[in-house]
């Protein structure tokens, strides 16, 4: 059965291929605004069942759809990718220090029955304190932009990141682990390993 990717992230292309899942990808873009008193959990998983549901809509022949959505949460308040520079660096100020949480929604749709799995994984992310000169320099790298909270564990900044609490690849974008298990439960088999 072919796995299709509803998302065009570099980062979650990477872990599955990482794995050794043979997938192909069908983007999808739906607008990530938050609705009014919707939680971070809340947030991801409809975010990620509307990608699923567009490229399912779009797919041809048996498949498993994979969609998913990724915030940083602190304090209850999401942060997302940010617009600019300086929402950048607000945003690894905020962090600066703390503890975070990293959610991840992930959606599942095999087809043609439209049986579904979905989740969402949380991590928690412990970050140093980063000071000014740093968080500059940090800006500089690029790192920054299209990141869920400003940064990338899995580059630079993963210097700033003493420990995690829960699965490192939810940080990156798709909760691997948890993934398999709903792939198997949709009838996908290691048989589908390249």
């Amino acid at each position: 059965m072919k796995i299709i990717l509803a998302s065009a992230s570099p980062r979650r292309a990477e872990i599955l291929r990482d794995a050794g899942i043979s997938f192909s990808v069908l983007s999808s873009a739906v607008d990530e605004t938050p609705y009014p008193h919707e939680n971070p959990s809340q947030l991801v998983q409809r975010l990620a069942n509307a990608k699923a549901d567009l490229v399912a809509a779009r797919a041809v022949g048996p498949a498993i759809v994979i969609a998913a959505d990724t915030v940083v949460a602190l304090d209850g308040h999401i942060l997302g990718k940010p617009r600019s520079r300086d929402e950048a660096r607000r945003m690894l100020e905020q962090l600066s220090g703390r503890t975070h949480s990293v959610l991840t929604g992930v959606s599942l749709v095999r087809l043609p029955d439209a049986e579904r799995r979905q989740f969402v994984e949380t991590t928690l992310v412990h970050f140093a304190p980063i000071s000014d000169d740093e968080i500059s320099r940090y800006l500089t790298s690029e790192e920054t932009s299209d990141k869920a909270g400003a940064y990338g564990i899995q580059g630079r900044a993963g210097r700033y990141i003493p420990r995690i609490e829960g699965c490192y690849f939810n940080v990156v974008g798709l909760p691997l682990s948890h993934l398999l298990t709903s792939l198997e439960e949709l009838g996908w088999s290691e048989q589908g390993l390249s």
